[in-house]
């Protein structure tokens, strides 16, 4: 009678252990937390507004960029950029900064016709 009880408890003790564990993290949603950190100055498409652009000539819109990686995406929003872009280190995780990332190489690549 002891190996149906056991089977049971181990049955049960197997059963709370997988329901028990955490769910997957779900990855940061890049458009989401650009929309959220960087369209103020960016733009919804980054494309800077026409008044970030009359403020500062020197910011290009993203889809004239070239040669951009992650990387140096992650780069500037870790460290700023001149006096007007603060550093998001202290605002943003390395996760949401590299979904950022991604979301921005998305708006420098051309749209098609």
């Amino acid at each position: 009678m002891r190996r149906p009880a056991a089977a049971v408890v181990i049955g049960a003790v197997f059963a709370l252990t997988t329901w028990a564990r955490p769910a997957a993290a779900q990855a940061p949603d890049g458009q989401a937390l650009f929309q959220a950190n960087c369209r103020k100055c960016h733009g919804t498409t980054g494309t800077p507004t026409a008044r970030m652009a009359e403020m500062y000539p020197e910011m290009k819109p993203f889809g004239q960029l070239t040669g951009v990686s992650a990387d140096s995406v992650i780069h500037v929003m870790t460290n700023g950029a001149g006096k007007e872009m603060k550093p998001f280190k202290d605002k943003l995780t390395a996760d949401e900064m590299k979904a950022v990332a991604q979301y921005v190489l998305t708006l420098t690549k051309p749209k098609a016709p």
